[in-house]
Order: structure tokens, then sequence, then C-alpha cells
């Protein structure tokens, strides 16, 4: 399961919300600013416990606004995408 940490107000969590729409992948989309339950999870997804959006979860694995290298890195090797 694939969890995606932002704001609809938030670039570049539209920007993931396209590119895993793009690759006709299945995400939970976690609004931290509309929702405190969400906002208190993300927290808890860092030492700092700063709201650090975007973050995308994967399979456990946490990206901090990750590059688009990063992110089809680790969807490939969680046997989400087929490597491009």
């Amino acid at each position: 399961m694939i969890k995606l940490y932002g704001s609809k107000n938030c670039h570049k969590t539209n920007y993931y919300i396209s590119e895993l729409k793009k690759y006709k992948l299945e995400f939970r989309f976690l609004d931290v600013i509309k929702n405190k339950e969400y906002a208190e999870e993300l927290k808890s997804l860092y030492k700092t416990k700063k709201l650090n959006f975007p973050t995308i979860l994967v399979d456990g694995k946490k990206l901090r606004n990750p590059n688009d290298k990063e992110l089809k890195k680790w969807l490939i090797k969680k046997n989400l995408l087929k490597d491009f």
C-alpha cells in the first residue's frame, strides 16, 4: 500500500498524485492540513515530530519529497512498477 501525505495546496504533492496516477498505482492520499489525525500520523514518522510533507510511504519505506529517480527505484524495488 502506498500512502501519500501532503496537501492539495502543495504543488509537489499534486505532482506526486499525478505521477502515481500516471503509473496506474493504487495509493491513499492523506491530507495533513485538513485532517489532524493524518498530520499526527505523519509527525510520528519523524524523530523531529515535524509536519514534513510531501512524504510517500511505500511498503514501510519513507520517502521525503523524493526525486523522480528515487521514487521509481522504490516502486520498482517493491514490484509496484516495471522497470522503464
